[in-house]
């Protein structure tokens, strides 16, 4: 089975070394691993194109924002599962995709998975702030506000071929609409892996707390776009997320 992780990034020169070396570091042979950089100018590209001979596909063009260039790289995936790896993260340890593969072949009839996370603090001490525990996957829980940790979801290819890319019209919260679409409107399967999958750096463009209020209104829209009680579910889903910040 051939994995496909993608990396999107944009001015990361303090992280994007990392995120690469978690990804060669995995101990699964069959990955295929794409990069796709939104003309970075800090010096970003040099440290990419240091690591070339690892990479699979590297695109370094300007893009219409993150979830343009998650477009770009899934347009060049042809592996039979695909998940990401943000520029920001690492993954949890080295067994971390031979986990994922391990799950598809024990149950060959499933559409995707995800995993556990944690989020760890921006400096070089690494200290857990927030635990991120998925749980068994239910459609109840998504009508409730719930979504799996993103950067720990994989999918097949061919679902990913059937229901569609990332939805540009969203700026800041597309993987909501990207996760909702999947989950609620096409009900795919999904099989939940008892295990860390990812690290995220808190700060990144997935927790950064100045965008907390765009964010919110963002997901008020896409909640509503999918025909949910939106005002109610932004509500419990943001409580969930106070949960995780009090309960580690």
């Amino acid at each position: 089975m051939r994995v496909t992780i993608i990396t999107v990034c944009y001015n990361r020169k303090a992280t994007i070394a990392n995120a690469m070396k978690s990804v060669f570091e995995q101990n699964y042979p069959n990955i295929e691993y794409i990069i796709v950089d939104g003309n970075s100018t800090d010096g970003t590209k040099e440290i990419i194109e240091s690591y070339r001979d690892k990479i699979t596909h590297y695109i370094s063009e300007p893009d219409k924002g993150m979830y343009d260039a998650i477009n770009k790289g899934l347009q060049l995936a042809t592996g039979d599962v695909i998940g990401l790896m943000h520029s920001d993260d690492e993954f949890y340890d080295d067994k971390a995709i031979n986990k994922i593969v391990a799950r598809f072949i024990y149950d060959p009839s499933i559409d995707g998975v995800y995993g556990d996370g944690v989020y760890v603090s921006n400096d070089t001490e690494g200290r857990m702030i927030r635990n991120r525990i998925g749980g068994a996957f239910s459609l109840q829980k998504v009508k409730s506000g719930w979504l799996p940790l993103h950067p720990t979801v994989y999918l097949k290819k061919t679902i990913i071929d059937k229901y569609g890319l990332y939805n540009l019209d969203f700026k800041i919260a597309s993987d909501t609409e990207f996760l909702l679409r999947y989950l609620y409107k096409y009900k795919i399967k999904m099989n939940y892996i008892n295990a860390y999958i990812v690290k995220m750096r808190m700060g990144g463009m997935s927790t950064n707390t100045k965008r907390a209020f765009e964010v919110l209104c963002e997901d008020y829209k896409i909640y509503k776009y999918h025909g949910l009680a939106a005002f109610r579910v932004v509500f419990l889903k943001k409580s969930i997320a106070l949960k995780q910040y009090l309960v580690h």
